[in-house]
């Protein structure tokens, strides 16, 4: 068979059929045009490589990045709901510039009277508020929210001038900060800190009874903190207007966090005087959990924290926590909490597994959440990279769904009698996963999120969905995460085949799309399923993923350099794949537009008598042929065709014209202008299937249009597009021969309607 489709493709249809196009071509000259196919390399989009960013995609012998160390001096005000902080700053300029002057970032200010944030909303009225959110927007503007800065200063004690522009902050230096060398400043603070819960914002607190006796409190964004300054933006000083995350140095911090002494806290890095912090009972349960590798144990209890909440006390404590090489810092504390822990083996080191929550998120987070947090750190090592830290840290708030280093906040609590839905469940597990994820993305592999969104939420999406598969099956269930299975290319296919006035490319800043979850999360993530299980394959795009992953801990990577490192691992050219998916909004619309079934013949078809007239050829001086034709009579003179066998082939190359019986001529039509593999199961007569998959190279000639030549001993009978629903088709009503009336994937989107 392989010698006939040799003979067919070779000799008739690229031989014969390119001649006999060339007739039919206009022979008036044409207008030139630049390069538009879409398999051309990505130079014209991506950034010249240079000796910080290298053509391999990883970090170059030039590569510098920014230090800033802090250490701070933080203290709660639990009966105002105040936080007042003092920090000394070092900044190390590692970079060849010598900069005249600094950007800190002011994120607080978001919330302060003179905010412009809410200003840049256009869109009109809502269809519905969250609780307490239209009163907040719209009717109640007491809430005096955003830094107050009380002293900027010099290291020797002298006032140091500053211009503040909205959440930016420009430090004016009298002389710049040279290259290689260290400033030191210090500068001192307040601000009321908003309830989260009203407000929707990633950090605040949320009360639990009218008189804010008992309240918790997940505290980001809470200090004046340096903005990068890299060697491809230079300052990233970009606006936070409240969507686009966040751009930041690594550094060490020591913080030196004061509470009420009835709170239990925790926060990035290492408790350093965690014995004095617990009672003697706690401690010797802190110790147990380290090597407890099995089962959660439980270092605070529901009883000792119902204790606390009910004997407030008016004295306070210092817990001192020790963080080297982080981009953040976070904190949460309340007299509320229950704390238990599980000890994870990361190869051949042990990583605390810690849960803060109250009572009111038991029973759901006793059971669940620390082992969702063990999970995710053994899942996300084996696909990345050893998890370096000491801990990873998962606190209940409501509404939340947010990441720092070593610490989340995440959402998820029982209805009042301790009864939770599966909904309720999965969508806890789901964002814990999510945000313990992000310890690696970009926690760790610390890109730029306020440009590129994507780079840490698609990623981070993407290894969700692996990590929510390794939990389920570990914890039996059912477990369908509804925002990780977001990020399967089935799901992402409603988005991308919706209204093009309200979608935009990945590659686009955060504050500037309409649908930025799907933009941001599900589509980087569906496609990087896509290349995984489609394109390249497991063992390819695993190795490849982790050497993008170990190149760039600690360090700022650009989009370029993802997608160079992704080929550079792999030896695979993804250039056609990253444009289309990550720069355009094109969409896969594939279709199977005719089947037709050809006949063999020996004898000279209509057609190729036609071709020889044409270019004045002469048939008889053509070599031994065998021809197609679409004619039902040139396959019935079966014993035309054994004759001519019988005098022109071996006995070997007679028999594979057995496996020749049945040709059909396939047309396949990509509607969406996204270049992505076909992939094609046949049905034969006798029940039996084949799946064949073209790679998206056979669109590299014909943007619209393909046909393939399939030969069979066995009748084909029906044949699909995209059987298990791989590549985000956007229609599937056209995907199959005969045409089917109910296909599955309508009766699936149906279903989903309904619930």
């Amino acid at each position: 068979m392989k010698k006939i489709k040799s003979i067919l493709l070779g000799a008739l249809l690229l031989g014969f059929s390119s001649l006999y196009a060339q007739t039919k071509e206009a022979k008036e000259p044409q207008k030139g045009h630049v390069n538009v196919n879409k398999f051309r390399q990505m130079k014209d989009v991506l950034a010249s490589p240079n000796s910080q960013h290298t053509a391999s995609g990883k970090p170059g012998a030039n590569y510098t990045q920014q230090k800033v160390d802090y250490i701070m001096d933080i203290v709660i005000d639990d009966d105002k709901q105040i936080l007042t902080g003092s920090e000394k700053i070092t900044y190390h300029n590692n970079s060849t510039d010598d900069l005249e002057y600094l950007w800190i970032q002011l994120d607080q200010n978001v919330r302060a009277k003179d905010s412009k944030s809410s200003d840049i909303q256009g869109g009109g009225a809502k269809v519905a508020y969250r609780l307490g959110q239209y009163t907040d927007e719209f009717l109640d503007d007491s809430f005096d929210g955003g830094f107050k800065l009380t002293s900027v200063k010099n290291s020797d004690g002298s006032k140091l001038s500053y211009t503040i522009n909205n959440t930016m902050m420009r430090i004016n230096l009298d002389t710049p900060v040279k290259s290689g060398e260290v400033f030191e400043f210090s500068i001192d603070w307040w601000y009321n800190i908003n309830d989260h819960v009203k407000t929707g914002a990633r950090s605040g607190y949320e009360p639990f009874d009218d008189e804010n006796k008992n309240i918790n409190y997940v505290i980001a964004q809470f200090f004046p903190r340096l903005a990068v300054y890299d060697n491809v933006e230079g300052w990233q000083n970009m606006e936070f207007w409240g969507r686009s995350e966040f751009a930041l140095e690594f550094g060490d911090y020591i913080v030196n966090l004061t509470v009420p002494a009835d709170h239990i806290a925790n926060a990035t890095g290492v408790l350093t005087n965690v014995e004095k912090m617990l009672t003697k009972a706690q401690y010797k349960r802190f110790k147990k959990a380290q090597t407890s590798y099995d089962d959660t144990v439980v270092i605070v209890t529901q009883e000792e924290a119902e204790i606390a909440e009910k004997k407030r006390t008016n004295k306070t404590k210092t817990w001192v926590f020790d963080a080297k090489n982080v981009r953040d810092f976070a904190f949460a504390t309340s007299r509320k909490y229950i704390w238990d822990a599980m000890a994870v083996k990361i190869n051949d080191r042990t990583v605390m597994a810690y849960s803060l929550y109250p009572k009111e998120g038991n029973p759901l987070w006793s059971e669940h959440s620390t082992r969702a947090v063990a999970v995710t750190l053994d899942s996300y090592s084996r696909m990345s990279f050893d998890y370096p830290y000491h801990k990873a840290i998962s606190v209940h708030a409501k509404g939340q769904g947010m990441e720092y280093p070593q610490i989340c906040f995440n959402h998820g609590r029982p209805d009042a009698d301790g009864t939770y839905s599966d909904r309720e469940r999965n969508g806890m597990l789901g964002v814990i996963i999510h945000e313990v994820g992000h310890n690696f993305f970009p926690m760790i592999v610390n890109s730029d999120e306020r440009q590129w969104t994507w780079m840490d939420e698609g990623l981070n999406s993407f290894l969700e969905i692996i990590a929510e598969r390794d939990y389920e099956t570990k914890y039996p269930g059912s477990f369908v995460r509804a925002n990780g299975n977001r990020g399967l290319p089935k799901n992402v296919a409603r988005y991308m085949g919706g209204n093009q006035d309200r979608i935009s490319p990945i590659m686009s800043q955060g504050d500037n799309v309409y649908q930025f979850g799907s933009n941001a999360y599900s589509k980087p993530a569906a496609g990087l399923t896509i290349l995984r299980e489609t394109i390249m394959g497991k063992e390819l795009f695993d190795y490849a993923f982790r050497t993008y992953s170990k190149r760039w801990m600690f360090k700022h990577p650009t989009p370029a350099d993802f997608f160079r490192t992704m080929e550079d691992a792999s030896a695979m050219d993804l250039d056609w794949f990253f444009r289309g998916w990550f720069y355009t909004t094109d969409y896969n619309s594939m279709s199977i537009e005719g089947v037709k079934e050809l006949y063999l013949t020996g004898k000279p078809t209509e057609e190729i008598k036609t071709m020889a007239k044409e270019r004045g050829f002469k048939l008889e001086d053509l070599p031994p042929m065998v021809y197609l034709s679409d004619e039902k009579d040139a396959g019935k003179k079966l014993s035309e065709l054994e004759e001519f066998t019988d005098k022109n082939y071996n006995a070997d190359q007679k028999d594979n014209f057995k496996d020749g019986k049945y040709i059909y001529e396939i047309s396949y039509k990509q509607k969406g202008g996204l270049m992505l593999p076909i992939i094609v199961e046949y049905t034969y007569e006798d029940g039996t299937t084949m799946t064949k998959q073209y790679p998206a190279q056979i669109w590299s000639k014909n943007h619209e249009e393909v046909k393939k030549i399939v030969s069979s001993a066995r009748k084909i009978i029906s044949i699909k597009l995209d059987p298990k629903m791989e590549t985000a088709d956007v229609d599937t009503s056209d995907n199959s021969w005969p045409k089917e009336k109910d296909n599955n994937f309508a009766k699936f989107e149906n279903k989903k309607l309904k619930k």
